[in-house]
């Protein structure tokens, strides 16, 4: 199998601030990628590179054999319209009802009549188990509903490759579970190249195929959730292990430390 997304040295810096560090991965066509680590690690500055909404300091993301940092921002509007992008927070428009929200793209993009629009929606939403909703806002909507019409709008386009960034964050352990297995069925049903980002390890392990470890910019361990469980690493150990004590807790101790006396 084929790598469908390869990401090469990648390097960011935010002035002064190095938040990514010579990072590099591949993932495979169909694959359900796992960026995983604790908050500021850098996991989500890793998939805004990948849409293309952040430009590197360094390094190449190559997706079929096609470098998008090379690419003038017109190609890469084109290019994005295989991809589909799950906001942290949902980002649905609240003065649009649900349909319009999962059309939004074929309604500011195209000529597309408003009932093939609402037609569509209808279509996404039902695979994301939403059904007679349309005409609600998002006010109206729980949070796993309002996160489940972000995924119908994300898949509204067919992608190739949806990135999720922390889809089961502030959600109970019942709708996180319906969140894993929509992700889960969506590959199976639609054939997308995942990459989820975050910081659940009971997501993390269940839906993985293979699991990055990423803590401060740099990736300390590539592989198979069991692999994962294995690494000696002791950064790796403590994180999924949740531990109080460890070198991320020193880590944090230190900095503190230093802004004090700074």
């Amino acid at each position: 199998m084929k790598p469908k997304i390869i990401v090469k040295n990648l390097t960011k810096k935010f002035g002064d601030r190095i938040v990514l560090r010579n990072i590099s991965f591949e993932v495979m066509e169909r694959e359900i990628f796992v960026l995983m680590g604790g908050s500021g690690s850098g996991k989500s500055t890793t998939i805004k590179h990948i849409i293309g909404l952040l430009k590197p300091t360094s390094g190449q993301i190559i997706i079929d054999g096609v470098d998008i940092t090379k690419l003038s921002d017109r190609e890469l509007i084109e290019f994005r319209k295989r991809m589909g992008y799950l906001f942290q927070e949902g980002a649905l428009f609240d003065s649009l009802k649900v349909w319009e929200n999962v059309g939004f793209y074929f309604l500011e993009n195209t000529d597309m009549p408003r009932e093939e629009i609402y037609k569509l929606a209808q279509k996404k939403l039902a695979m994301v188990g939403l059904k007679g909703v349309e005409e609600l806002y998002p006010s109206q909507l729980s949070g796993g509903m309002r996160k489940r019409v972000s995924l119908a709008r994300a898949i509204s386009t067919n992608p190739e490759i949806v990135l999720y960034d922390e889809p089961t964050s502030g959600l109970d352990p019942v709708t996180s579970a319906m969140i894993d297995k929509l992700i889960m069925d969506l590959r199976e049903s639609i054939g997308v190249t995942s990459i989820v980002v975050t910081h659940d390890l009971d997501s993390a392990f269940t839906i993985a195929d293979r699991i990055a470890m990423i803590h401060k910019g740099v990736i300390y361990a590539i592989g198979t959730p069991e692999e994962i469980r294995n690494n000696p690493d002791p950064v790796v150990q403590q994180f999924i292990n949740r531990r109080a004590e460890g070198p991320i807790t020193e880590e944090l101790f230190k900095e503190m430390q230093m802004e004090a006396s700074a």
